[in-house]
């Protein structure tokens, strides 16, 4: 008797794809309250330094990301999620017994070169089964999802330091959640990519999918505004603890008042879910654009930083971005991860090195960067070219 067929509805479906998501934010936002126990620990002089092991991993997340994607268009979605997932890991395994700070930072690289997979893999599975507003509508419930995780991770992070005050075992819990999403993948995941759909792995092949990626000028404007809008939230990220500890000497509040902001998001992400087929995806996004720049000017005005703007542009953002690759939808995710993620990564580090004590550098950036990004997204279609190449 041949063995039954797996499948998901599409409530699960929504589900797996914010849990894959998840894993990425949970390996960030667990470790900031543990920020000034690596500062410590490893005797850094300046505190700023400990941030790092969020830009590492998010580097390693997009290098990576460059690889997965021609892989899973010629081997398929499962295996190379499979892959990842052991990777991560793994990764989390090193990073829990590092015993220096540098060897902890290649840890974290090699945990974020197991994160690029479920990363790619999320957007090629939704883009396998969904386009349009559909895939638009299917990211702003995951991310809606997943925002539990940002709600939840840093408190979590406070009880395993207040149970054994030692960041060693935050590492651990990465491990256990990988091991979660492994075992639904085993259990649960069909392959979403057909045989006939597969694309080979000839250098040439690669090469004219990553050229048409790269080309497109839809695909090429999207990514670069996802990439200022993202780069900025990783300076918000970086620097949060720092921030409410430091600026408002809200240390026993950080957790709350981080999820509160995040919660934010979820019910943006929510109402995105809901308008984005009346209003369609541009609008949404150019909207989203002018809130993030208005309020940021608002709040750098009057110095404070309970920022809660950045909304759910990711999401349509990225889903513009991947409209047109259909066809090399496992690559195409690759570069736009690739580009936004390590893009991200390294505007995320320069904003938190900025940190002086107050909250202007990160509003600052805030305002530059989203007037950026709504400039980009605005010339990007301003010729009305919905599927045009660059010349």
């Amino acid at each position: 008797m041949p063995p039954k067929e797996r499948s998901m509805a599409f409530a699960e479906f929504v589900s797996f794809i914010a849990a894959c998501m998840a894993l990425n934010a949970l390996a960030i936002d667990i470790m900031l309250p543990a920020l000034p126990l690596l500062a410590a620990d490893f005797h850094l002089s300046d505190p700023n330094q400990a941030q790092a092991v969020v830009a590492f991993f998010l580097i390693g997340t997009g290098i990576s990301q460059l690889f997965y994607g021609p892989l899973a268009d010629r081997f398929g979605r499962r295996p190379i999620l499979i892959g990842g997932l052991v990777l991560f890991a793994i990764g989390g395994v090193l990073s829990a017994f590092a015993d220096s700070f540098a060897t902890l930072l290649a840890a974290r690289v090699f945990q974020g070169i197991g994160a690029g997979s479920p990363r790619v893999i999320s957007i090629s599975l939704a883009r396998d089964r969904y386009s349009g507003a559909t895939m638009a509508k299917v990211m702003s419930l995951a991310m809606m999802i997943f925002m539990a995780v940002p709600v939840l991770a840093p408190s979590l992070g406070q009880l395993l330091l207040v149970i054994t005050p030692s960041w060693h075992w935050i590492f651990g819990s990465l491990v256990v959640a990988s091991m979660a999403v492994l075992w639904w993948t085993l259990a649960r995941l069909p392959e979403t990519l057909s045989p006939d759909r597969r694309r080979p792995l000839a250098p040439a092949a690669v090469y004219s999918a990553y050229r048409q990626t790269v080309t497109h000028r839809r695909t090429l404007g999207y990514t670069i505004a996802l990439t200022l809008v993202v780069g900025a939230h990783i300076g918000f990220i970086s620097s949060s603890q720092q921030i409410f500890v430091d600026v408002f000497e809200a240390r026993k509040s950080f957790p709350l008042l981080f999820a509160l902001i995040t919660l934010s998001m979820a019910v943006a992400a929510f109402t995105n879910s809901r308008l984005v087929h009346r209003f369609g995806m541009r609008k949404m996004s150019l909207s989203g654009l002018i809130a993030l720049l208005i309020i940021n000017c608002f709040h750098l005005a009057l110095c404070s930083n309970m920022n809660t703007s950045r909304v759910s542009l990711p999401a349509n953002l990225n889903t513009m971005a991947m409209e047109p690759m259909g066809h090399i939808a496992g690559t195409a995710s690759s570069m736009v991860g690739f580009v936004s993620t390590v893009g991200s990564a390294v505007i995320g580090l320069i904003i938190g090195h900025l940190f002086n004590g107050s909250v202007a550098p990160l509003l600052g950036a805030y305002v530059v960067l989203a007037l950026a990004a709504l400039w980009t997204a605005w010339f990007t279609d301003a010729r009305n070219l919905q599927s045009s190449d660059l010349p």
